[in-house]
């Protein structure tokens, strides 16, 4: 696509100071608060309301109100202690009421409110000692300026000394600067939806007439709203497109290496399993490459999916590779997957950054000769020296730490890599859509047989002792313990002081040799040290951070302390509590709480002891708690939506999904008239990326 931005976008993309109001200073600190310009300004909406409306008399107003009152000015009674209040007496159709001002200057004041004469003001009433008085009202006007008093005045968010007024007027300018652009949403969609063109929604959002036009169902914020779901969908759906028209290789599965694996499993796959297994095949034996996420609950089999997958590869006579994103699970993966190739008869070497000199060249030379038919490894296998002999599917654990970027640089490796993506974090369907728009989907949503439910109960801290009196007699049982610490404000070094803390408190109830401690300041070889130890069943009780939320396995472990559980979120503690209940044994967890525990707090641990269930807990989560929470605002896979609400708006996530896959399937490079409107609406939503990726010829 040639050119840059359009024409008529540029006075939107101008420095602020273009804005009505708006100088040097003032310009600073909107950039600092993420408002860089008009565009910024226009997308940045009302979050409430203030009823203007002009009354006869503030007699029915029912204290503390705005109110909108014409008055004639009584009497001034200034004050001459310093630090008192300056008075106006006031009286409207009915009755009398007094204007409070302080710091006030009484000249000014005289000037602004003549006695004898008539003015209209607009303030808040409020009751002191019985008697109605306003404080520095928000309006005094003579009657004929009266009509600038909007009857319904918009309230938006305010940073460091920007007023209300200020902000009006400079959205009021960027409103004005706003062109008529074409309309790129479906013609059928918007009669349907009865949405406003974007001009009109626009304006309409910035000049509410009441409560009912702020809510995020009203057809201006809903419409604006779509057109930033829709512009993401958009270059998620141009990704995909992208990735899917780069050559695929077809690879045809045998299904006897699949057989002899499951042959020897113990027990029958799931349901869930199985139709996953057959969406991936059926994907692999297209000549388009795959680019599928498996999303499955804490301990719903995705490890046997994913060998199933990568057999499909070795079937087809190529090479798969398994990427963890640390040591711990990749050794996990090997020890997951060793006995199962085995059984098929399949080789599967591991390669991490420790494997250095002969060691690390006979595994290449091995790889690069297709005699290592599986491997699995951490982010060392991205390293330039290693090549593989045929590399045709690659699976990619815990998606959240790869962006699209990530996925593209790993398809790179192969001819035409499919890529299947395993995350064992449930996410809402709106925020799946959001995240992952640009693959298909596979959910695991039963469970395997032989796991055990975890019994979950809520304890007080300040029971800890019984806590610990029953662990000791649990530990001398051969039962092995995680105990997870507090998260403690947002900061590593401080989650380490209380993870150390904690550790010298059980070693000293416990003894020497019997408590491990993990935590995120470790360096990666102790970490690993401590963890194994723990694995092996050396030391019985584990003290760490969150950073066994990932993926460790031990099937002894059958006891997870949480400290604190009210600090740490639903789908995190779903996490955590998945890390027993893995083995035979009944397993246990303990939610320890600090009282008084809020409303929202009970709710949440109520849920976790209610249910197993990961997909139904993401979605109270995200009713709760919000979307940026519930991902981790600072994970790159969501994107930031100034309108777009997640929570309340699910459904138009699905709708923009189904919508932009279908405008490209029509119009591959946006060429029609609503491709080119598509075009300007994805430079106006500053999806440059995806322009990027629009197909020419």
């Amino acid at each position: 696509m040639s050119g840059g931005r359009p024409e008529l976008l540029w006075p939107l993309f101008g420095g602020l100071s273009t804005l009505d109001g708006i100088g040097p200073k003032t310009e600073a600190i909107l950039v600092s608060a993420g408002i860089e310009k008009p565009r910024d300004m226009l997308f940045t909406l009302p979050y409430s309301g203030i009823d203007r409306q002009r009354r006869d008399s503030i007699a029915d107003a029912v204290a503390p109100a705005v109110v909108t009152v014409a008055v004639t000015v009584v009497a001034h009674q200034p004050n001459a202690i310093k630090g008192r209040p300056y008075r106006v007496t006031v009286e409207d159709s009915e009755t009398s009421f007094q204007i409070v001002f302080f710091h006030a200057r009484g000249d000014y004041l005289k000037k602004l409110l003549p006695v004898g004469q008539r003015r209209v003001i607009s303030g808040k009433i409020e009751l002191f000692d019985g008697v109605a008085q306003m404080v520095h009202p928000d309006h005094i006007l003579t009657e004929d300026q009266a009509g600038t008093i909007p009857a319904y005045e918009p309230v938006y968010p305010l940073h460091g000394g920007i007023s209300q007024k200020l902000m009006a007027r400079a959205t009021k300018s960027a409103v004005g600067m706003a062109p008529e652009l074409t309309e790129w949403i479906d013609p059928a969609l918007k009669v349907r939806e009865t949405w406003p063109d974007w001009h009109d929604a626009v304006a309409m959002a910035h000049t509410p007439k009441s409560i009912s036009d702020l809510a995020p169902t009203s057809p201006a914020r809903q419409r604006l709203a779509y057109d930033e779901v829709f512009a993401h969908q958009l270059t998620l759906a141009l990704a995909r497109a992208k990735s899917r028209r780069g050559k695929g290789r077809a690879s045809q599965g045998t299904g006897t290496l699949q057989a002899r694996a499951l042959q020897s499993l113990p027990y029958e796959p799931t349901g869930a399993q199985k139709r996953a297994v057959a969406e991936i095949t059926a994907d692999l034996a297209q000549p388009v490459r795959m680019n599928r996420l498996l999303q499955g609950d804490v301990g719903s089999g995705k490890t046997l999916v994913a060998l199933l997958a990568l057999l499909v590869a070795v079937e087809a006579g190529g090479q798969g590779v398994m990427m963890a994103p640390t040591e711990i699970l990749a050794r996990q993966h090997l020890e997951g997957l060793q006995p199962l190739a085995e059984s098929a008869g399949v080789v599967l070497e591991l390669l991490t950054g420790r494997d250095k000199g002969a060691d690390r060249a006979s595994k290449l030379a091995a790889l690069a000769s297709g005699d290592i038919q599986i491997l699995v490894g951490t982010h060392a296998v991205f390293q330039k020296d290693v090549v593989f002999h045929d590399l045709r599917l690659a699976v990619v654990d815990e998606q959240h730490r790869f962006g699209v970027a990530q996925r593209l640089e790993l398809g790179a490796k192969g001819e035409a890599v499919d890529v299947l993506v395993m995350t064992a974090t449930p996410i809402p369907r709106s925020l799946s859509l959001a995240q992952y728009g640009d693959m298909d989907v596979s959910i695991l949503d039963e469970k395997p047989p032989g796991r055990t439910p975890v019994q979950t109960a809520l304890v007080a801290t300040s029971r800890i002792d019984e806590v610990i009196t029953k662990l000791k007699a649990a530990v001398s049982y051969g039962r092995q313990c995680y105990w997870v610490c507090p998260l403690v404000e947002e900061s590593e070094v401080s989650d380490m002081t209380a993870a150390e803390e904690r550790f010298k408190r059980l070693r000293a109830a416990f003894g020497e040799g019997i408590v491990g401690l993990v935590h995120g300041q470790l360096p990666p070889a102790e970490k690993d040290r401590a963890m194994a130890s723990f694995a092996a069943g050396e030391t019985k009780v584990l003290v760490a951070t969150t950073v066994i939320e990932v993926g460790v396995n031990v099937p002894n472990a059958s006891i997870m302390v949480i400290e604190r559980a009210e600090s740490f979120g639903l789908a995190q503690l779903h996490q955590l509590r998945g890390r027993v209940g893995r083995g035979a044994a009944q397993s246990t967890c303990l939610m320890l709480y600090q009282n008084p525990l809020s409303e929202t707090g009970r709710r949440r641990l109520e849920i976790l002891r209610e249910t197993e269930d990961g997909f139904r807990i993401a979605e109270e989560d995200l009713a709760m708690r919000g979307a940026g929470d519930v991902i981790g605002t600072a994970q790159s896979g969501l994107p930031r939506f100034r309108i777009a609400d997640l929570e309340r708006q699910a459904s138009l996530m699905a709708l923009a999904q189904s919508d932009a896959r279908k405008l490209l399937a029509e119009d591959h490079s946006l060429e029609t008239p609503r491709g080119r409107a598509a075009r300007v609406l994805l430079w106006l939503m500053e999806q440059d990326r995806a322009i990027r990726l629009i197909s020419v010829g």
